[in-house]
């Protein structure tokens, strides 16, 4: 394990370019929390969707985010996101999700609300955090910051793949169109948009493999963070 001073590392990038799995592998290297801030619209979402919330009514998303109770346990071996005391990990991975998730993400109270969250967990730093804003919004002063990016068409097979191999049926073209669909609603709208800083460090990882991606990541870490030691 590689040991370096207290400190945020933030993880930008479109959906299923692979910054989840360098933000875990990231964490596990250097003894971090793992935080998946994605997956906290996504129970957002969930939760809207399983309470008949109406997204375009303000005050009842409003009155919604009270009931709302989002953390991350560690279930044999793996970060688990549990919404109101339920494991929600499988759920919040549908497409039914997905398709609703960066409307989601756009309304300003709820940004509000999970950025809060997210800036709580990161006062004790010792985290990688992985999302949309978390270099440009959520922590500016990251001491590492990565900014993630494949082809499309790599991300949609990675995409696909990963939904088939956890026995969900959905062609291609229904994945290829509800990335497009999310990579223009992220980089569009009007709260914390996605969006890669000066300071970001850019990774194409679409010809790279997971050990390779790691690597380039540490290498920056080791070569910006002074107090590395083996």
């Amino acid at each position: 394990m590689i040991k370096i001073v207290d400190s945020v590392v933030a993880i930008d990038g479109f959906s299923s370019c692979g910054k989840s799995t360098l933000a875990k592998e990231l964490a596990k290297e250097l003894g971090y929390r793992f935080i998946d801030s994605g997956a906290m619209y996504r129970a957002c979402t969930l939760y809207f969707l399983d309470n008949g919330v109406d997204i375009n009514d303000i005050d009842a998303v409003t009155a919604a985010l009270n009931f709302i109770h989002i953390e991350f346990q560690n279930i044999h071996g793996y970060n688990a996101t549990i919404l109101n005391g339920k494991n929600i990990t499988s759920e919040i991975k549908s497409l039914r999700v997905a398709n609703q998730v960066s409307e989601v993400a756009t309304i300003k109270v709820v940004r509000e609300q999970m950025v809060k969250l997210q800036q709580d967990m990161g006062k004790q730093k010792r985290i990688v955090m992985d999302g949309r804003d978390i270099g440009s919004v959520v922590f500016p002063k990251a001491q590492h910051k990565f900014f993630i990016i494949a082809d499309v068409d790599i991300r949609v097979q990675r995409r696909h793949n990963e939904l088939t191999t956890k026995g969900k049926t959905v062609s291609v073209q229904d994945v290829k169109k509800n990335l497009e669909h999310r990579d223009h609603i992220d980089s569009t709208r009007k709260e914390s948009p996605l969006t890669r800083t000066p300071s970001h460090i850019l990774i194409d990882n679409s010809y790279l493999t997971r050990g390779e991606q790691l690597m380039v990541a540490l290498k920056h870490i080791k070569a910006k963070d002074r107090t590395l030691v083996a």
